[in-house]
């Protein structure tokens, strides 16, 4: 959830009180980038659910996989005598 600022109404602030405009307009500038770059919850859970998933599916992979080589082992070795 991207929060929307009013950038010039920000810098005249900052620079009403007692900021100089390049510091003020840099720091807006800051504020700006650092809101665009913020993750949100929903997309946390997102990225989770997508791991979860492939976690899931290689460790399917791993338990057939496991089995084959089981079944053939006990299909193919001599028995114990």
């Amino acid at each position: 959830m991207a929060i929307t600022i009013d950038t010039l109404a920000t810098v005249q602030d900052l620079e009403k009180a007692g900021i100089k405009s390049e510091h003020a307009k840099a720091i807006v500038k800051a504020v700006s980038q650092a809101d665009a770059n913020l993750v949100t919850k929903a997309d946390l859970d997102a990225a989770l659910a997508k791991l979860a998933e492939r976690l899931t599916v290689r460790m399917l992979a791993f338990i057939a996989i496991a089995n084959g080589i089981l079944f053939a082992a006990l299909r193919y070795l001599p028995p114990p005598a």
